[in-house]
C-alpha cells in the first residue's frame, strides 16, 4: 500500500497559509495587549500628582536640562495615555489595512500595519510636546500667584463650551468622516508608505479629537474619570453606526455642563 505525498508546491502554500494564519491570530494579541499595558500604566499616573510630573514649583526657572526632562516626562506619559485611548478606536483601522495590504496576511503585512500605528502615535506625540509648554507656563503661574487658583472653576467651564462648540461644528463632522472610512483598496506595501498612511490617520484623528482634547484640558490632562469618558466616546462615535450624531450629542452635553460651572462660578465669585 502506497502513501500519497503532497507536492513540494503545496506544502509549501501550506506552511505559507499557517504562518500568515499565526501572524493574523498574533497582531490583534499584539494590540490587545499593548492597551493593557498602556491602560494599567496610564491608570498609575493618574495618581501621581501632575505638579510633580513638572518640574517647575521652584523659586526661580529650572535649569534647561531639567526643563527638558520634563518635558520628555510629560510627553512620554501623555503618549502612553494616548495609547490607552486612543487604541480601541484605532485597532480596527489597523486591521483593515492589514488586511487591504495583503488578504492573507502574513508577518510583512503586520509589521506595515504596526509602523502605521506608529506613524498615528508620533502625530499624538508631536501635541503633547505643543501642550506642555501650556501646561508648564500654567503650573508656573498657580505656583507664584495661588490667587489664580479661584479663576479655575470658571476657566474649566469656559473651555468645555469651547470644547462642546467643536464638537457640533462642520469642522469636526468633516473629520470625524475621514476617520470613520475605510482603508484603502490596495495601499502600497512599503514602509515609506505605511508610515506616512499611519501620519495622515493621526492628523486626522488629531483634529476631529480637538474638542475632547480641550475637555482633557478643562479637567486635567491626568484626571483618569475624564480619561475613560473621553476615551469611550472616542471609540463609539467612530465605530458605531450612528456615530455622527453621537459625537453632536456629546458636545451639547459638554457645552451643557461647561455652562452649568460658569453660572457656579459666576455664583461663588
Amino acid at each position: 500500500m502506497h502513501t500519497v505525498q503532497a507536492p513540494p508546491a503545496t506544502l509549501a502554500t501550506a506552511r505559507r497559509l499557517h504562518g500568515a494564519s499565526l501572524a493574523g491570530q498574533a497582531f490583534p494579541c499584539l494590540m490587545a495587549l499593548l492597551f493593557v499595558a498602556a491602560a494599567a500604566a496610564t491608570a498609575w499616573h493618574s495618581y501621581v500628582p501632575a505638579l510633580d510630573m513638572l518640574p517647575l514649583c521652584g523659586p526661580a526657572m529650572p535649569a534647561p536640562a531639567a526643563w527638558l526632562a520634563g518635558a520628555a516626562s510629560f510627553v512620554g506619559m501623555w503618549t502612553v495615555m494616548t495609547v490607552a485611548m486612543m487604541l480601541p478606536a484605532l485597532a480596527p483601522v489597523l486591521c483593515r489595512y492589514r488586511q487591504a495590504i495583503s488578504p492573507a496576511g502574513g508577518l510583512r503585512a503586520s509589521l506595515l500595519a504596526g509602523l502605521a500605528g506608529m506613524g498615528y502615535f508620533c502625530a499624538w506625540a508631536l501635541l503633547g510636546m505643543a501642550i506642555y509648554p501650556v501646561i508648564a507656563i500654567l503650573a508656573r503661574a498657580q505656583a507664584q500667584w495661588p490667587a489664580l487658583a479661584a479663576m479655575v472653576p470658571a476657566a474649566s467651564g469656559a473651555l468645555l463650551v469651547v470644547a462642546g462648540t467643536i464638537q457640533c461644528s462642520r469642522w469636526k463632522a468633516r473629520y470625524l468622516a475621514l476617520c470613520r472610512q475605510d482603508a484603502p483598496v490596495a495601499p502600497p506595501a512599503c514602509p515609506a508608505r505605511a508610515w506616512r498612511h499611519g501620519w495622515r490617520l493621526g492628523r486626522h484623528c488629531l483634529c476631529s479629537c480637538a474638542g475632547y482634547t480641550v475637555v482633557l484640558l478643562g479637567t486635567g490632562i491626568m484626571d483618569l474619570r475624564a480619561m475613560v469618558a473621553v476615551a469611550a466616546a472616542i471609540t463609539v462615535e467612530r465605530l458605531a453606526p450612528a456615530g455622527p450624531r453621537w459625537a453632536s450629542g456629546t458636545g451639547a452635553a459638554v457645552a451643557a455642563i461647561g455652562l452649568a460651572l460658569l453660572v457656579q462660578a459666576g455664583g461663588a465669585a
